[in-house]
């Protein structure tokens, strides 16, 4: 799906209340006061949001939306999903210099935390380039701006996983335990079975620690499972845990997971899983550093003069 229709379908409605939230924080009941105390009604402002660094572009339609409340004029000078460089222009806001230096933060706030999730995805992604591994973000984001950081890793090429525990299944021994007094294999089924029943997911996930579950799990039928998720292994396990999967032609993807870094990924990609999870995209990439360069058009708020008595001390 393009980015454009991913945001509205995935994101536009959470960004709603993410951007009411943030604005509600930062004024309280009485709004900005610094830029009150210095500026009059009539001053406006013309300013252009400016990458300071090198990396991927996300936000810029949230920052937009926090501009249409702010009654600026938004326009858009690169879209999400694009690479950007050290002085980049991204965007140019202009308005009442009020609205502009009240909000300035907010939008800055959406673009720096976005840009960085989906810079350090597109670092991953570009890291196991020429395998048949998908980089997949998690669960690991953010309270109230999963969405938002989850479209943000898209837009670094990253694939979305499940949105939240309503839309996909992720069986693990906790789960598995009510379902005692049976073998593995039989666990995972009634379990599946049980999900389906329940609600329309889009896939039954299950983890396992070894490869003596793995053998377990690649006994069932086909239709039960959809993807295996190894569970901290390291790259031999990996490629046995592939091999495996291959001799028993099972319909099943492997994802592997578990403290996935930049340094290990190509080696965890060529053991020939389809996917990794990586919850650092999300959890600890660290803020794209994006300015906003101001023109002010009309002069500070006029200060009347203090008229101090002849014998005040000076």
């Amino acid at each position: 799906m393009p980015l454009p229709e991913l945001f509205d379908a995935l994101a536009r409605a959470d960004a709603e209340r993410a951007i009411a939230a943030a604005l509600a924080e930062d004024l309280g009941d009485a709004g900005d006061v610094t830029t009150a105390a210095c500026f009059g009604d009539d001053a406006r402002g013309r300013a252009r949001i400016v990458s300071r660094a090198e990396g991927v572009l996300a936000g810029v339609r949230v920052a937009e939306m926090v501009a249409a409340r702010a009654g600026l004029s938004f326009r858009v000078l690169v879209e999400d999903g694009s690479p950007i460089g050290r002085g980049t222009p991204v965007a140019a806001v202009e308005g009442p210099l009020r609205a502009l230096l009240s909000h300035e933060r907010t939008m800055l706030n959406f673009l720096t935390l976005l840009s960085g999730n989906a810079t350090l995805a597109a670092q991953f992604v570009a890291a196991v380039r020429g395998t048949r591994a998908r980089i997949c973000d998690t669960r690991k984001t953010v309270p109230g701006l999963r969405t938002l950081q989850k479209y943000a890793t898209r837009c670094g090429g990253a694939t979305l996983h499940r949105i939240g525990l309503f839309d996909g299944v992720i069986l693990k021994d906790n789960h598995l335990a009510a379902f005692a007094g049976i073998s593995l294999a039989g666990r995972v089924r009634a379990a599946a079975e049980r999900a389906r029943s329940l609600a329309p997911v889009a896939f039954i996930e299950c983890e396992v620690d070894d490869l003596s579950q793995l053998d377990a799990l690649l006994s069932l039928e086909r239709g039960v499972l959809d993807l295996i998720l190894l569970d901290n292994m390291d790259a031999g396990m990996l490629t046995e845990a592939v091999r495996r999967r291959d001799r028993a032609q099972a319909a099943v993807e492997l994802e592997a997971s578990g403290g996935v870094r930049l340094d290990t990924v190509r080696r965890i990609a060529s053991s020939g899983v389809e996917r990794i999870s990586v919850g650092a995209i999300t959890h600890s990439a660290g803020a794209l550093d994006l300015g906003l360069d101001l023109e002010i058009d009309v002069p500070a708020i006029d200060v009347p003069p203090i008229d101090v008595p002849r014998d005040h001390p000076r």
